[in-house]
């Protein structure tokens, strides 16, 4: 079987929680830079990590790494590359995104077009032809330049993991379904504890909740780019990955997962995102507001996206917002407090310095992941335990 070196990207900040989701399907690790981890697989990690990974945004198969400080040295190094093992006569492909950090060549549209030049210069010298009809399967590359030096990647994935395609409407800012999921393993939740979100929008947070309490993988429900590319992976290792996928979900485990909106609208949505992901009857939504927000057993999680002020209208009512979050966590018995937000004044106005605080960009936005923990439960008496 094709032995590969894999990328995958993530939100910057999510580097530990995408490496161990690597680490426990079973890959070696071989770099850990800023918003991308890279390892080693084969046709079947391919499948699995785009099936399986739940913080990821894509998969790549890593086709060469070069140092380029001039469009000369871009086209040389693109063209020297085997684009013949991966792109077949009739094959489309373009570069699709191009970032570059701290290098000479900052231009996307620029490295864009010269890569593309080199990599048809190539194909159309070793397949004798004049012109590449670009008629077949897509194959779309991403490229990184950092400090010159040149990372080509194609991209196995096509729309991003995120999009699992479970929400086919959404609130105005909701968070990415990957982000939520990181947000979430970042926290010792897990399906025996409560957990709620009481700004729950499009329903992302207790939605992925469900999806990881269900054992459901994050891509059992969409397509990929690769699976045309027969001639790279076999159709064999997408039929096992999606069989291994669909034996290991649990749809009749107990959880108390519970989400909030003040917006009647919102709760709509959200119950038919849920319906789509397979999960509604794992969740509770209600039209409540953070005023009305309260638990009457111990231990649980909120773990939430509050509303941050992003309209210069909306500022003036977050002190009182943030106050109301902090009154309503402290009535709640020995609970956690997650929330992510980019108002950068929510601890004063919640009344607690956050136990943990992680900056995490948001896209370009730089948000705070305020962590308030509460205590641990006490371990469970097992039975015949004396009293």
């Amino acid at each position: 079987m094709r032995r590969f070196e894999l990328i995958a990207p993530c939100h910057f900040g999510m580097e530990a929680v995408l490496k161990k989701e690597i680490i426990d399907l079973g890959y070696d690790i071989t770099e850990v830079a800023d918003g991308r981890i890279t390892f080693y697989g084969d046709e079947e990690a391919l499948c699995r990590a785009n099936v399986f990974l739940r913080t990821a945004e894509r998969i790549l198969i890593k086709i060469g790494a070069f140092h380029a400080e001039t469009y000369e040295e871009l086209f040389q190094g693109t063209k020297a590359l085997p684009w013949e093992e991966y792109i077949p006569v009739d094959g489309k492909c373009w570069v699709a995104k191009a970032a570059s950090v701290k290098s000479r060549l900052f231009s996307p549209s620029d490295i864009q077009s010269v890569m593309k030049k080199a990599i048809v210069d190539r194909l159309r010298s070793l397949y004798h032809v004049n012109w590449m009809e670009e008629t077949g399967a897509s194959f779309p590359l991403r490229v990184f330049l950092m400090k010159d030096e040149v990372v080509v990647g194609l991209d196995s994935t096509g729309e991003s993991l995120h999009k699992r395609g479970y929400r086919k409407l959404t609130a105005k800012a909701p968070i990415a379904e990957n982000l939520a999921a990181a947000l979430i393993m970042l926290t010792p939740w897990n399906k025996s504890r409560i957990l709620v979100d009481p700004f729950c929008g499009s329903g992302t947070f207790p939605i992925e909740a469900a999806m990881m309490a269900s054992n459901m993988a994050p891509g059992m429900n969409r397509s990929f780019t690769a699976e045309s590319w027969e001639h790279i992976v076999g159709k064999r290792n997408w039929y096992d990955a999606l069989d291994e996928a669909g034996e290991l979900v649990d749809l009749h485990v107990e959880t108390d997962i519970q989400g909030y909106d003040i917006d009647d609208a919102m709760v709509n949505i959200a119950r038919e995102n849920a319906r789509l992901a397979g999960v509604d009857h794992l969740i509770h939504f209600q039209r409540r507001s953070v005023e009305q927000l309260s638990h009457p057993k111990k231990y649980g999680f909120i773990i939430t996206n509050p509303p941050y002020g992003e309209r210069l209208q909306d500022k003036d009512e977050m002190p009182a917002l943030y106050k109301i979050i902090g009154e309503r966590y402290k009535a709640l018995d020995s609970w956690s407090l997650y929330m992510i937000t980019a108002y950068d004044q929510a601890e004063k106005y919640i009344g607690r310095k956050a136990d943990k605080n992680r900056k995490i960009y948001n896209g370009m936005m730089k948000t705070y992941y305020y962590q308030f923990m509460g205590p641990k439960p006490p371990k469970q008496r097992t039975m015949g335990t004396n009293e």
